[in-house]
């Protein structure tokens, strides 16, 4: 998809482009949870590796809620991901903001605008997760101007 917008009367053109491939996740509590009124708050570590269009490593950190009401919860998350993204070598930083609502999914991954360093300075896009057979897929969708 090609897109154009006029800035200080120059046009900037982008392209956004789709990446995808597969992802391994090893995440680790940080203490004990704490239960508390009808929720359970956690803290986790998050450890990705990338296979696919981008390869590289995933860290973060997660905050988690459940509740007492089976497939309800929450959860935000940072992942700083470095690698390589078509090519370009560099890291950028995702937000991640999850709930479930009775076991109904809602996810929302964006990339922090400005967080793109090397390579991948001036990154924008969102990023999209599905687990199929226990396989972790993810779906990139970002632009870079003049990419």
């Amino acid at each position: 998809m090609l897109g154009r917008v006029m800035l200080h009367n120059h046009f900037r053109e982008w392209i956004v482009i789709h990446a995808s491939g597969t992802f391994d996740v090893t995440m680790t509590p940080e203490g004990e949870p704490q239960t508390s009124q009808g929720a359970t708050l956690g803290v986790m570590t998050i450890d990705k590796t990338y296979r696919g269009d981008f390869t590289g490593k995933g860290i973060g950190r997660m905050l988690s809620a459940m509740t007492e009401v089976k497939g309800s919860a929450g959860y935000v998350a940072i992942e700083r991901v470095t690698g390589t993204l078509h090519g370009r070598t560099g890291s950028f930083v995702l937000q991640h903001t999850g709930t479930m609502t009775r076991g109904e999914p809602h996810l929302v991954i964006t990339i922090v605008p400005d967080s793109g360093a090397g390579e991948l300075v001036g990154i924008t896009g969102t990023k999209m997760i599905r687990i199929e057979e226990g396989k972790h897929f993810y779906d990139l969708d970002y632009e870079l101007a003049d990419a």
